[in-house]
């Protein structure tokens, strides 16, 4: 799915605020709202009074006053203007969606989801601080629902927990939510009402505000990146919410590798990262090679300069967000991913018995006879799993990879790839698909890890090298 405006199959797209992305910074944003006095002036104290009471501002408008995020696999909401009000709309609706798209190396992976607008997770909402916003959400599910805005600050009535700040909305029902949003940072928005289903099959989205005085430009890349967890089991379509333990698909903006597509950045890009994890048990610290950035936000709140360190490993936990920057300075493939490491696998089983180092003999000849085609398997690891082009069930995946430039990448689930190049031609991130877009980058001789020869180690390591030498060519 392309990162474009996504419009609603009612045609509910009056003018909208989009802009193709302005590929200048603008020496000022928005002069005349920052040469505005701030709503409430001096008599507004937030120490005693909720930031949602000041009153709005003109509404910002994408391509002027911010740009917008990049949702890999994913959209942002549009919107149209009423009256200096930003409206959205949101379908809450079952959603047939692809986590890994059929390949030459896999089958398609997908299931009978809960989403919104057609897709899973449901798209990105940007806003202006300051704006004023008033979101439609339409029930087409079979089941009551409420959406909650995940860490912005607003009136009780808005906060949509179903039967503590509102009635839950009913099937084929519409309610309204309005509220003006006095923070900038990364949020997200889901269900609310018997979450644990509805958020297990997929109601999770981003919500994404931006400053009204930027203290810096804004980045040249601006990513932004839903981690969930689902259980799959081998077979079915349905996503299962009861589990509590083993989830087997782990997700990147509910795709996973080798269905998610990659991050692109031009060398020498400024490149943030934003991630909201909203999985039903676990953790993620999610890990890039080849870079160090800096954690700049904790759940829509800044980090001070001086307490921003250099970091290559960022734990995201359960129902925060974090967003990191760094200078895209290396180029090359690199891999981000979640270091939990059954959380790089698809559809992995957990009740398995440990036959790492098992010799299995004529077992496999023997059991043929009652069983054609069985073959031991994990003895040596589970790296080959992936390329072996072995009988599988039905929507199912391999647990790991995709054919690299070098073999076999043995990660799956959540994984992805940064990709930075000297130059990105005609290349755009928000057109990835799956790991195969922009292509791999060739390694300048001298600069990759290749096998050592025999006068290498005999020449650098010595006698210590003699008992791991490879034998000497004949003749």
């Amino acid at each position: 799915m392309k990162n474009q405006p996504v419009f609603t199959r009612r045609g509910f797209v009056g003018r909208t605020a989009f802009l193709a992305g302005a590929a200048a910074w603008p020496p000022l944003l928005r002069a005349q709202n920052a040469a505005q006095p701030q709503a409430g002036g001096d008599h507004f104290d937030q120490t005693v009074q909720p930031v949602w009471t000041k009153p709005p501002l003109s509404p910002g408008e994408p391509g002027r006053d911010y740009r917008l995020v990049i949702t890999l696999n994913g959209s942002s909401l549009p919107f149209r203007v009423v009256d200096g009000v930003k409206v959205f709309h949101l379908i809450c609706e079952e959603v047939d969606h692809v986590f890994i798209p059929k390949t030459n190396y896999n089958d398609e992976l997908r299931a009978f989801c809960w989403g919104f607008n057609g897709q899973v997770h449901g798209p990105t909402i940007e806003c202006l601080e300051g704006d004023r916003v008033r979101i439609y959400v339409t029930n087409k599910l079979p089941a009551s629902t409420s959406i909650h805005w995940h860490g912005i600050i607003l009136p009780s009535g808005m906060d949509g927990v179903g039967g503590l700040n509102q009635q839950p909305i009913g099937p084929g029902q519409t309610f309204r939510y309005e509220f003006t949003v006095w923070q900038h940072g990364t949020f997200m928005y889901h269900s609310h009402h018997d979450e644990m289903t509805q958020m297990a099959l997929g109601m999770l989205g981003m919500f994404v505000v931006h400053p009204r005085e930027p203290k810096v430009p804004p980045p040249d890349k601006d990513y932004v990146f839903m981690l969930s967890e689902w259980k799959i089991v081998p077979g079915t379509k349905r996503p299962d919410p009861n589990e509590m333990v083993e989830f087997n698909v782990l997700t990147l903006n509910a795709r996973a590798y080798p269905g998610a597509a990659p991050l692109l950045a031009k060398l020498g890009d400024r490149v943030r990262i934003r991630f909201g994890n909203l999985s039903a048990m676990d953790h993620h610290p999610m890990h890039i090679h080849g870079h160090s950035w800096r954690i700049t936000e904790r759940d829509g709140g800044s980090v001070s300069e001086i307490a921003q360190w250099p970091a290559t490993t960022v734990l995201v936990p359960v129902g925060s967000t974090r967003t990191v920057e760094f200078v895209a300075n290396n180029p090359g493939d690199w891999a981000m991913h979640c270091h939990m490491t059954h959380h790089v696998m698809n559809q992995m089983g957990h009740g398995l018995p440990n036959v790492v180092g098992v010799d299995p003999g004529a077992l496999d000849k023997q059991v043929n006879i009652f069983l054609p085609g069985y073959m031991t398997m994990g003895q040596d690891g589970m790296g080959e799993m992936g390329d072996m082009r072995m009988s599988i069930p039905a929507n199912s995946v391999p647990m790991v990879g995709s054919p690299g430039p070098h073999g076999y990448i043995t990660m799956g689930g959540m994984y992805t790839n940064l990709k930075v190049r000297a130059d990105l031609g005609d290349l755009r991130a928000e057109e990835g698909t799956d790991f195969a877009y922009g292509g791999w980058f060739e390694n300048p001789p001298g600069t990759q890890a290749i096998p050592a020869t025999r006068e290498e180690m005999l020449r650098d390591l010595g006698r210590m090298a003699e008992s791991q030498l490879p034998a000497a060519p004949h003749g």
